[in-house]
């Protein structure tokens, strides 16, 4: 099983780190691996060995800084056309198909929650707020690792990147969930673990929470997240979360913030 680690936070600045001008909230939308899950060794393990046995790189295992460079976040159809360029198309969707049933099978057994998740979908629902899934997984992945985390009947819908008419990093995922949860952009944040998620949420014109599971902070901060935690349990989350629960209404210097936040675009 790979070592891929997790990497420290950088420092940024804690003006970013307000949520209150979404006030009132009305949603929070959760891309699913790397952020509901530490699921990117896993993956890794994956392409490692079936890359290795189709002679990908003269035989040489993909580095852990291969895979989070060219292969991490990006949707399968994405995949087959960067990773395997020479190949027939359906030769290479066969290829993404056996992985992900290999995936499927290693998570069957060995996913966890980030740490802290089940606190942070109790104060969800106490809240009475709406909740979606949104990943660039295949359907059966993603419902996969939603039903391993016990997570089945917490989230309202499941939208597929593939399912969209473009997948992350453009935003049509996320603008999706909006239309389907009947929800403003407004009111409602991502948590993200990905560049090519990030991409996608701020492009449609959300604040993104970054969760540095494997991927770096800096990398996440740069690609637009408004602040970056360790896990659920980061203590900046929960001061975000308390200073909005008690915010009724934004003030006027968080309405100035949320002006600035991007809004909804078609990249």
């Amino acid at each position: 099983m790979s070592n891929i680690s997790s990497n420290s936070l950088p420092a940024v600045d804690d003006s970013k780190s307000s949520l209150a001008f979404l006030a009132p909230l009305e949603a929070i939308l959760f891309d699913i691996d790397g952020t509901l899950c530490d699921s990117d060794p896993l993956h890794y393990h994956a392409f490692r060995e079936m890359l290795q046995e189709v002679g990908y790189n003269g035989g040489v295992p993909i580095s852990e800084e291969f895979y989070s460079e060219h292969i991490s976040g990006k949707n399968n159809e994405y995949l087959c056309g960067t990773i395997f360029p020479d190949w027939e198309i359906k030769r290479a969707r066969k290829f993404l198909e056996d992985k992900e049933a290999f995936f499927r099978r290693l998570a069957s057994e060995e996913l966890e929650p980030v740490k802290g998740l089940d606190k942070l979908c109790k104060w969800i629902e106490k809240q009475g707020l709406r909740r979606a899934a949104v990943t660039n997984s295949p359907r059966a992945s993603g419902e996969l690792m939603i039903s391993s985390l016990g997570l089945t009947d917490f989230f309202e819908i499941l939208v597929i990147g593939n399912e969209c008419d473009r997948a992350k990093p453009f935003p049509d995922p996320y603008l999706k969930a909006l239309e389907t949860l009947k929800v403003s952009h407004e009111h409602t944040f991502i948590f993200e673990d990905s560049v090519s998620g990030t991409t996608a949420g701020v492009a449609a014109g959300m604040p993104v929470v970054g969760i540095a599971t494997r991927n770096p902070g800096t990398s996440l901060i740069n690609a637009g997240v408004s602040f970056v935690i360790k896990d659920f349990e980061d203590p900046k989350l929960w001061e975000a979360l308390e200073k909005l629960e008690k915010k009724p209404e934004a003030t006027a210097e968080a309405i100035t913030v949320a002006i600035a936040t991007p809004t909804p675009s078609n990249i």
